[in-house]
């Protein structure tokens, strides 16, 4: 059992028998009466998000939760279809289970899909990953890396901001935490 001086962001607990994990936390100790945690708290089945306040020293459970290496294998209608690495089993995961995840999926990449009770709940893809942009405005002369950003679709079909010098073709490194630009790469693999 973790207690509420184990709380950090991302960790997982089990509260009312559902997975959730913790968005943010704050120990507040009043001038009167005992301290407590306030926390913010997303259910990894469904994805919402619930507030929380603990008594400090306040015990919850660990939440019975397996990680699986899985390949993204391709997209039919709003399910995503996955093949675990080790025993080659094919599962599905619906676009909502997936969130925004699914804007930065391509075919081939290995992720993490994580299973509560043997249901698949969740998937967290690389930090990283590198995607060629489908279509980009044309830069103008001049442009330069500090200049400005412009929306750029990428292969996956997701819009995101790039700078100016980037242009079609241009294969690009993407955080996958934020969905944010980081570098433009020469070739896909490095």
């Amino acid at each position: 059992m973790y207690s509420t001086s184990d709380f950090r962001k991302g960790l997982k607990v089990e509260l009312d028998g559902k997975p959730h994990v913790i968005v943010d936390f704050l120990h507040v100790k009043p001038g009167k009466g005992g301290a407590f945690v306030r926390t913010k708290l997303k259910n990894l089945v469904t994805g919402n998000v619930i507030d929380r306040t603990f008594r400090s020293g306040e015990k919850v459970d660990i939440p019975d939760i397996q990680e699986r290496k899985m390949q993204y294998l391709y997209c039919s209608e709003d399910d995503f279809y996955f093949m675990d690495q080790e025993t080659y089993d094919q599962i599905f995961i619906t676009a909502d289970q997936l969130g925004t995840n699914k804007e930065f999926l391509q075919e081939g990449v290995i992720v993490d899909i994580f299973f509560h009770n043997d249901q698949p709940m969740g998937v967290e893809l690389p930090i990283f990953v590198q995607l060629s942009v489908s279509e980009a405005n044309p830069g103008l002369k001049g442009d330069t890396a500090s200049g400005g950003s412009k929306p750029a679709t990428l292969e996956t079909g997701a819009v995101i901001q790039v700078p100016l010098f980037i242009e079609e073709g241009n294969v690009i490194r993407i955080d996958t935490r934020t969905g944010e630009y980081v570098e433009r790469i020469s070739k896909k693999g490095e």
